[in-house]
């Protein structure tokens, strides 16, 4: 199995408000998580460095041999902890008002795979040669479309389309969405939407399909996010499984 993440500032934006990380522990369970920051002052990146370093040591710290619903009930208590955390910066440094991050996770074991996502980032999957996006964007497009208030055409040009319903650091108390993951799966990709605002679905999945080593997959598709603009960080945190082994 192969694993590769990075992050790109885009060409756009002056830094860099994304942090990404794949951990993994001697049981053989693997952490790919990615988080995009928001709020002014940098503010931004102190959000999504809480979250990313916090849930990176905990997971090599306290993440072995879990059953499927404790990995479920550590995913929740990791998602208030870092809520907590946020809000105890905001509180300290009164300037960082107002910032919050995303985070997607994924949680790969050798009986499950479990995905975990507050906000707008994704977390995707390759299954027989077709991409499936596992996790649902909190955003207020999404909730109108939802409540059939707007069709997919609406929800793609909407001026409000990048509203936030949900992130760390502006809800308290806070829920994440978990999903439980079909383990017959070839490639997991998580990515902040850096990406998915400027790289459609279909585009991402040819190039996953593409018979190249795992990193020129993932630089491949920042570079589209730049020549498409690259109006973002884009951030990609990628696990590709050898072909005919397990999820292992």
């Amino acid at each position: 199995m192969e694993t590769f993440y990075l992050t790109d500032t885009g060409i756009v934006r002056d830094h860099n408000e994304d942090s990404v990380i794949i951990v993994e522990n001697s049981d053989g369970s693997k952490l790919l998580a990615v988080a995009d920051g928001m709020g002014g002052h940098k503010a931004g990146e102190v959000a999504s460095s809480i979250a990313i370093s916090y849930i990176s040591k905990r997971f090599s710290e306290s993440f072995f041999k879990m059953t499927k619903a404790a990995a479920v009930e550590w995913i929740k208590t990791c998602a208030n902890e870092i809520n907590g955390q946020i809000f105890k910066y905001t509180e300290e440094n009164p300037e960082s008002k107002g910032m919050g991050t995303t985070l997607v996770l994924s949680i790969i074991t050798k009986e499950y795979i479990l995905f975990g996502n507050i906000g707008d980032s994704s977390g995707f999957v390759m299954k027989d040669g077709k991409i499936h996006k596992v996790t649902k964007d909190h955003t207020l497009v999404n909730l109108l479309l939802a409540a059939g208030e707007l069709t997919e055409e609406e929800a793609k040009n909407h001026p409000k389309k990048n509203i936030l319903m949900n992130a760390l650091g502006i809800n308290d108390p806070i829920e994440i969405d978990i999903f439980d993951c079909n383990m017959e799966i070839s490639d997991i990709l998580l990515c902040s939407d850096g990406l998915t605002t400027m790289v459609s679905e279909e585009q991402i999945e040819k190039v996953l399909l593409e018979d190249i080593p795992t990193e020129e997959k993932v630089i491949k598709l920042i570079k589209k996010a730049n020549n498409r603009g690259g109006n973002d960080n884009i951030s990609i945190a990628y696990l590709k499984k050898d072909k005919g082994s397990e999820l292992e």
